[in-house]
């Protein structure tokens, strides 16, 4: 999950509202200084986040309780606002052919975004070329080559070449009619003259429909004078913030970024060429609370359903998951992921087993290869009979796999772990439906409602 730690103190902030039997001025005292705790830890900006807990405080003492809420759906309803208004509102992405320009300093992973964005863009069905305009970085021709071959995008670069106004005229002419364009520019240490006319010349040349800014999401609230210094030199459309899975100060560059006007149109949640997403402000609070994205849900719960054949798809449906199908899962889907990101996009709910932590969803692929080479071990009646596998069994199955039988146990409780997700999942038309009105655009009417289930 994208702001673990931020998204943690959050969710345990609202089970605290939820639990309480009186909302009193001592309890909203007392959420608000966990939520200054929680933003401040997560980078946000000083004076923003005693602006933002100052108007949560002022509501809740003085806003009167709607007759058809209570004072715990207020409180918390009131929390989401104010949090969704730091976040911005998301500006419409049209997806449709366009040259796209990338641009930014050193450093920010503008090669690796344009990756992810011609993946984006053929994953819509669209034909795309990778412009390698960037002739400072050493290094730089090669590394987006590298990345078009992985994405199945096509590629136009001249090795050597030091003009790249030169590089874009004539990728643009010779591949004038691919549906999507996206220029890799060239960046700097800081942003100066010399960068500043090298992107208002290509822009002026390409005269892209689309600017975006790549910005890494370490750099935290230094996001926002980047993305105001971008803006003022070549009028950005929009902002990508990357790596935002592996940075504490996520927080600081989100809302340092929406404080300059600019929108976020996509984030980086992760290092596989599919990890990007189209940025909701309003679906990204929802899963950074727990209350679930019925949007990401569907998205990947198809992408999971492509992994199986129709049998095993009428087996999980029933309630019949042995080791054979988890071993299929991991077999035929190609992100380990995969999971992890379904379960994102759930309510905090039952629906998750307790001791099924963040730890078992980010295992590395050498995990689940390890465990796949443990049941390569097994005979066919034990991976369709999970539950004989005790004593001896483990032994020779540890035996045969190279491995401690230690390993096999553990194989054996996580697989238990899966088998009571998958079972809870099934034919929970209450939370699903709960999503679906909150992806109409409303805040979840009954939150403490959503919070226990």
């Amino acid at each position: 999950m994208v702001l673990d730690n931020l998204a943690k103190s959050l969710r345990d902030t609202l089970k605290k509202i939820t639990r309480s039997s009186l909302i009193d001025e001592k309890l909203i005292d007392e959420i608000v200084r966990e939520m200054q705790r929680s933003l401040l830890m997560a980078d946000v900006d000083v004076s923003l986040t005693l602006e933002l807990t100052g108007r949560v405080e002022r509501r809740a003492k003085e806003e009167p309780v709607p007759q058809n809420s209570n004072p715990r759906n207020h409180l918390i309803k009131i929390i989401y606002e104010e949090l969704l208004k730091i976040l911005g509102k998301p500006r419409e992405f049209h997806i449709k052919p366009a040259t796209v320009m990338l641009v930014g300093l050193y450093g920010q992973g503008k090669t690796t975004s344009a990756g992810k964005l011609a993946k984006f863009y053929l994953k819509h069905g669209y034909k795309v070329v990778l412009i390698a305009a960037d002739t400072q970085r050493l290094g730089a021709y090669e590394q987006l080559q590298q990345v078009a071959q992985n994405v199945g995008a096509d590629f136009f670069g001249i090795y050597g070449e030091k003009s790249s106004l030169r590089i874009v005229k004539e990728g643009l002419s010779r591949h004038k009619d691919w549906d999507v364009k996206i220029i890799d520019t060239s960046g700097r240490n800081a942003i100066d003259n010399a960068l500043t006319k090298e992107i208002t010349d290509i822009s002026n040349l390409a005269n892209p429909e689309e600017t975006i800014l790549v910005l890494d999401a370490s750099v935290g609230q230094q996001a926002g004078k980047q993305a105001k210094a971008f803006h003022d030199a070549v009028k950005i459309t929009g902002v990508l913030i990357s790596k935002l899975d592996g940075t504490a100060k996520g927080g600081g560059a989100l809302s340092a970024v929406t404080a300059t006007g600019a929108p976020i149109l996509f984030i980086g949640v992760g290092e596989h060429m599919d990890d990007l997403e189209y940025f909701n402000s309003a679906r990204f609070l929802s899963r950074l609370l727990g209350m679930g994205d019925f949007e990401t849900l569907m998205a990947a719960a198809k992408e999971m359903q492509s992994a199986f054949d129709d049998e095993s798809i009428e087996k999980m449906t029933k309630g019949k998951f042995t080791l054979k199908e988890m071993y299929d899962l991991w077999d035929q889907m190609s992100k380990p992921g995969l999971f992890k990101k379904l379960f994102d996009s759930l309510p905090l709910a039952k629906m998750q087993p307790k001791e099924m932590d963040d730890s078992f969803f980010t295992d590395s692929e050498d995990k689940i290869r390890r465990y796949k080479i443990i049941m390569d071990s097994m005979s066919y009646y034990e991976l369709e009979n999970p539950e004989e596998i005790k004593g001896s069994r483990i032994d020779r199955i540890a035996k045969g796999a190279g491995v401690d039988s230690s390993e096999v146990k553990g194989l054996l409780r996580d697989y238990k772990r899966m088998k009571d997700m998958v079972k809870n999942l099934r034919g929970n038309r209450k939370i699903l439906s709960m999503m679906k009105k909150q992806m109409q655009g409303n805040v979840p009417e009954n939150l403490e409602d959503l919070a226990n289930q």
